[in-house]
């Protein structure tokens, strides 16, 4: 959500025009992620102020884009309160602005809740769980980008930048979910589009009602069991402090309650969720390290601190507690 791509008022609004939403009569840049360009855009139309967000997709390309505007919509049509893209004319989902691909959703109501109480977690675990039941019938089809592949491509790339110690935990981690991935027990995990990105940031509450997931754009066909884990990671960890990025029992019971309020885990994910603990972690320690020491100009850029997600992987080491041989955990 950094600006790479300076958007001009005029071409914003023939954009706009073309869509039907009415007359731009505000851009503004949005300050927060590091993956797209976004803007906020308000419009008038019939005499009614409306605001949408405008998204310029800056690594993804235009064969990429449908499944995750087309999975919004799927979710969308089915109940599921994410950002509906607007179509044009002619039906078209993926429009174009400076020569990128680009789209334009409606802006979810609320704000982000950044310290969540059991309530919070809990609403997050339900829509989740309906989430991946309204995704079983989803045709498209297309990987998660940020998973184990691009883990192994990344942890060469970001070694030369860490500690002795911070790359003996990433190799040694690396081997161990290459281990995992190969075993039975995780290809017997049941799968579907995931959101595989579904931090706090990304999720809007109104008067303590949930009222939306946003942010698709990391999404892809992956294991339920990750997607729960890369939630458990952010809204069930303590934030800041000497504790941080160590769980806190209370939110995770949450939301795995709620979660299993509409769907029950299988014996296999009950069995791996420590590992995909682990995974989801790995993923974001090594994103993070890749923004920060590799990055890419843009405007309003904030890069997030990798040593947050460090600490929350060695949180999820069974070491802390007790030795565990990696065999039993994915037995």
């Amino acid at each position: 959500m950094a600006v790479y791509t300076e958007v001009p008022f005029g071409e914003a609004a023939a954009l706009i025009d073309r869509l039907n939403l009415g007359t731009l009569t505000d851009l503004r840049g949005i300050q927060g992620g590091i993956e797209n360009t976004n803007y906020f855009v308000t419009c008038e139309r019939e005499g009614q102020t409306e605001e949408h967000v405008l998204t310029v997709f800056e690594r993804l390309s235009a064969e990429q884009l449908p499944f995750y505007l087309h999975l919004m919509k799927h979710l969308a049509t089915h109940g599921i309160p994410v950002p509906e893209p607007a179509v044009d004319a002619r039906g078209e989902i993926l429009h174009e602005l400076q020569g990128k691909p680009a789209a334009v959703v409606d802006k979810l109501r609320g704000r982000s809740e950044l310290a969540p109480t059991e309530h919070h977690c809990a609403a997050v675990g339900a829509m989740l769980a309906r989430m991946h039941a309204v995704g079983r019938d989803f045709e498209r089809r297309q990987p998660n980008l940020r998973g184990l592949s691009w883990w192994n491509d990344t942890v060469p790339v970001v070694l030369p930048y860490v500690s002795d110690a911070q790359a003996a935990l990433l190799r040694a981690e690396l081997a161990y979910q290459n281990h995992v991935a190969a075993s039975s027990a995780f290809k017997a995990l049941p799968r579907g589009p995931i959101h595989a990105d579904l931090f706090r940031d990304n999720v809007m509450f109104e008067d303590g009602a949930l009222t939306g997931f946003f942010d698709f754009y990391f999404a892809g066909i992956d294991t339920w069991l990750f997607d729960i884990a890369v939630c458990l990671n952010d809204w069930c960890v303590r934030h800041g402090g000497a504790a941080d990025g160590t769980p806190v029992p209370e939110l995770q019971q949450a939301f795995l309650a709620a979660y299993e309020s509409e769907r029950s885990l299988t014996a296999a994910e009950r069995s791996l969720l420590p590992a995909m603990l682990r995974a989801g972690a790995l993923r974001f320690w090594l994103s993070r390290l890749w923004d920060l020491h590799l990055p890419r100009e843009a405007a309003m850029l904030q890069a997030h601190d990798p040593a947050h997600f460090e600490r929350v992987l060695r949180a999820r080491l069974p070491n802390r507690v007790r030795q565990v041989d990696a065999e039993a955990v994915v037995a």
